[in-house]
């Protein structure tokens, strides 16, 4: 099988691609995998240096915006996993053009080029943001669309197009929606290894108002098992809901970070609060499970330790983000 992966040098993306390459997944015999990645802030080459000898790999430095660069790439391909876009809310309300840019036209030549090109499946990756807020119980993959930030509407077009692609053209398109993600080479921008990489620093933790908004995690390793079993097994045209099953506050993820550490709260500095925060994610995982076997299988504080340990043996990776990081606008997402 060939295949082709946007994003593959990014923290999601690169993680799918080491594993596929190393085995993990029997039911996609991967005979090349080649990556398309634009290398922004978020794409790193070195995130795929454990596989980058593997003869099966091909990266190419492009952007998912370019239809003649990917027409030439998606030629014999047999399927693609869409992982690459703008994710990082905070940069959405900062400035929006260029999510929309990559989200939303970027996917929609992603999907008009390999149409054209006659690619048997196509995996678009997306966000359990794309709905909004939920106050209590889960949502289905049948819940409206109620996105609240610029991110999660652009990714809402671009989960619209991919289902237009299906419905009008009849291309094989599989919609994935997960949950926050945590693992190693996360880039330090996010919350878990932002807020560790300070530890790890000396620097306080900036923790978005009373901290008592709500996110379900899951492992970027269980979130790729899911991806591959969606991309092997899944039913053309339909949404998989891929989540961790365990839902904590900021609060309590903070305090659970403190505790590795063995600091207390006066290393944490209470900032004001995200616009249009969403107060709670969650996301029935029902499906998935029903259809294709999915379960997370790692445990959370046990993942969380892990991932801890990976920054603190990882230092000259994430030390040059973050003096990068310090000359542009980021936050603390959630």
């Amino acid at each position: 099988m060939r295949l082709l992966v946007t994003g593959g040098a990014g923290f999601i993306g690169s993680h799918f691609v080491r594993q596929l390459l190393t085995g993990a997944y029997p039911d996609l015999p991967a005979d090349e995998v080649i990556v398309v990645d634009s290398l922004t802030y978020a794409g790193n080459r070195t995130n795929l240096a454990p596989v980058e000898a593997d003869p099966r790999l091909r990266f190419v430095h492009g952007d998912i915006c370019d239809a003649e660069l990917l027409a030439k790439e998606l030629s014999g391909v047999d399927a693609v996993v869409h992982f690459a876009a703008e994710s990082h809310v905070d940069r959405s309300i900062a400035g929006a053009s260029v999510f929309v840019r990559t989200n939303v036209l970027g996917t929609q030549t992603l999907l008009q080029c390999a149409l054209e090109a006659g690619v048997g499946r196509v995996v678009h990756v997306s966000t359990d943001e794309v709905y909004g807020s939920i106050d209590s119980g889960s949502w289905t993959e049948d819940c409206p669309l109620e996105p609240n930030s610029p991110y999660a509407s652009s990714k809402a077009g671009s989960d619209l197009l991919a289902r237009a692609y299906h419905r009008t053209y009849g291309l094989d398109v599989r919609v994935t929606r997960c949950c926050n993600n945590y693992g190693p080479y996360q880039h330090p921008e996010k919350l878990i290894p932002l807020f560790v990489t300070n530890l790890l620093d000396g620097s306080p933790l900036p923790l978005y108002g009373d901290g008592g908004n709500v996110r379900e995690w899951v492992h970027t390793d269980d979130h790729c098992r899911g991806i591959a079993l969606v991309l092997a097994g899944g039913r053309p045209g339909e949404t998989y809901h891929i989540g961790g099953g365990r839902e904590l506050t900021n609060r309590e993820l903070t305090g659970m970070l403190l505790e590795f550490f063995q600091a207390d709260w006066s290393r944490v500095r209470p900032v004001a609060d995200r616009k249009g925060h969403d107060l709670r994610y969650s996301l029935d995982g029902g499906k998935i499970e029903r259809e294709l076997g999915y379960r997370p299988q790692i445990d959370f504080a046990d993942g969380l330790a892990r991932t801890v340990r990976w920054y603190r043996e990882n230092r000259d990776w994430w030390q040059p983000l973050k003096s990068r990081a310090r000359t542009e606008t980021t936050g603390v997402p959630a």
